[in-house]
């Protein structure tokens, strides 16, 4: 398909260890987990400070990665995955991240930004020396009364935990739309879904 990379590097952003599973902040890695059950793919191996798998999906060689370096260190493991296969961020990279800035799951594809005040995204352009790559970011919201530190590190409540669920479910259809047509093209499945307007 035009726009279609034979290689591409998707990253969850997340934390290690059994206290972060379940959180807000954790939800990149939830969506990487969702499409190795999915995908029926080989399982981790540590590689590249980070938890590695590879497959191949719609005629596309697909790397999966989930940073075991914390969050605020995550371009460190993104960095050595990009050098040791030449991806190019702009076209071959999707950075899978939390955001405070949209309602709890929403989902919003963009190509190119900011990192939003967002850990991770920070140490990935820092690493990248770039801000020019795409990142599906899933709403979290915010709280008035919990600091946002221990907000974002806070269990996803039970009663949002559907949502969620469907998130991950509308987060594989756009992945695999990124797969088979390109970035540009899958944002019509991932922003516009369900009636939304890109923003």
């Amino acid at each position: 398909m035009a726009n279609q990379a034979e290689t591409f590097l998707i990253i969850g952003l997340g934390n290690p260890g059994p206290k972060y599973d379940k959180t807000r902040h954790n939800i990149g890695f939830e969506i990487v987990d969702s499409l190795v059950k999915s995908w029926d793919a080989p399982n981790f191996s540590p590689k590249f400070k980070g938890l590695f798998c590879q497959l191949s999906r719609s005629g596309v060689k697909v790397l999966l990665l989930k940073p075991q370096t914390y969050m605020n260190l995550s371009g460190q493991s993104v960095q050595e995955a990009v050098h040791f296969y030449k991806i190019n961020p702009s076209s071959q990279l999707l950075v899978i991240n939390d955001d405070l800035d949209l309602p709890p799951a929403l989902l919003r594809l963009r190509l190119c930004g900011g990192t939003g005040g967002h850990n991770g995204l920070k140490s990935i352009t820092e690493c990248l020396g770039t801000e020019s790559f795409a990142r599906l970011r899933v709403g979290i919201g915010r709280s008035d009364k919990i600091p946002t530190e221990n907000y974002v590190l806070g269990k996803i409540p039970t009663v949002e935990q559907p949502a969620f669920e469907e998130a991950i479910l509308h987060a594989r259809e756009g992945i695999e739309a990124i797969l088979k047509d390109g970035l540009p093209k899958a944002m019509n499945v991932i922003n516009v879904k369900r009636g939304q307007d890109e923003s």
